[in-house]
C-alpha cells in the first residue's frame, strides 16, 4: 500500500519505525503538499460582493494552481521513499569481480539521481506553490490569514528539507558537472521561495493593518 493511501496513524508509525523509509524526503514533500492544500483551501472561501471580478479570476487560478501542486507533492511522498529503496538496492549489489564492480557503482550512481530528483522536483513544486502565496495573501479572504501564514511555513519546511536530502545524495555522485547543476537549481528555487513567501507575509501585514 501507498504511504499515502494509509491513515493518519499508519503513515506516522511508518515515519517513526526503525525502517529507513519514509524518511525525511517523504516528511518534507507531506508537509509541503498540506501547505499547498491550504492555500487552496484560503483561494476557495467565498469572497464578500466588493471583491471584483479580477480579483475573484486571479484567486481561483491560484487556488487551483497549489491544488494541483499539492497533487504533484503527495505523489512525491512515495516517490522519494521508493528512490531511497533503490539507492539501499544498488548498494547492496554484489562486487567480488571487476564487472560486477563496475555495474555496482553504475548502479549507485543511477539509484542517487533518482534520489535526487524526487526531492529536487518537491523543491520546484514547493517553490511555484509559494508564488501562489503572495495572490492567495492579496485577496483571499482576511478571516483565514493564519491559514495562509500557516501553509507557508510548511511549504519553506518542506522545500529547506527537500534541499537537505538533495545535499546528502549529491555527496556521493560523481559527475561534477550534473551536481553543480543541480545546486545551482536548488539555490535558485530557495532564493525565489524566500522572496515569495516574504512578499506574501508583508501582503498580510498589511491587510491587518
Amino acid at each position: 500500500m501507498k504511504l499515502v493511501d494509509r491513515s493518519v496513524t499508519d503513515l506516522l508509525a511508518a515515519f517513526r519505525s526503525s525502517e529507513p523509509t519514509p524518511g525525511g524526503g517523504s516528511a518534507s514533500a507531506l508537509a509541503a503538499a498540506i501547505g499547498a492544500s491550504l492555500l487552496a483551501m484560503v483561494a476557495a472561501i467565498p469572497k464578500p460582493r466588493a471583491a471584483t471580478e479580477e480579483d475573484l479570476e486571479r484567486l481561483q487560478a491560484a487556488g487551483a494552481r497549489c491544488a494541483a501542486l499539492s497533487d504533484d507533492l503527495t505523489a512525491l511522498v512515495d516517490r522519494d521513499s521508493e528512490a531511497y529503496d533503490l539507492v539501499l538496492s544498488a548498494y547492496r549489489r554484489p562486487n567480488a569481480t571487476d564487472a560486477e564492480k563496475a555495474a555496482r557503482t553504475a548502479a549507485i550512481q543511477d539509484a542517487l539521481k533518482a534520489a535526487i530528483a524526487a526531492p529536487l522536483s518537491a523543491m520546484r513544486a514547493s517553490a511555484a506553490a509559494i508564488e501562489q502565496a503572495v495572490v492567495v495573501a492579496r485577496y483571499g479572504s482576511r478571516s483565514a490569514s493564519s491559514d495562509v501564514q500557516v501553509g507557508i511555513e510548511l511549504l519553506t519546511a518542506g522545500l529547506r528539507g527537500a534541499k537537505l536530502n538533495v545535499a546528502i545524495n549529491l555527496g556521493g555522485v560523481r559527475d561534477a558537472a550534473y551536481a553543480e547543476g543541480v545546486r545551482r537549481e536548488a539555490a535558485e528555487f530557495e532564493r525565489a521561495a524566500a522572496h515569495e513567501a516574504d512578499a506574501a507575509r508583508a501582503a498580510l501585514a498589511r491587510d491587518s493593518g
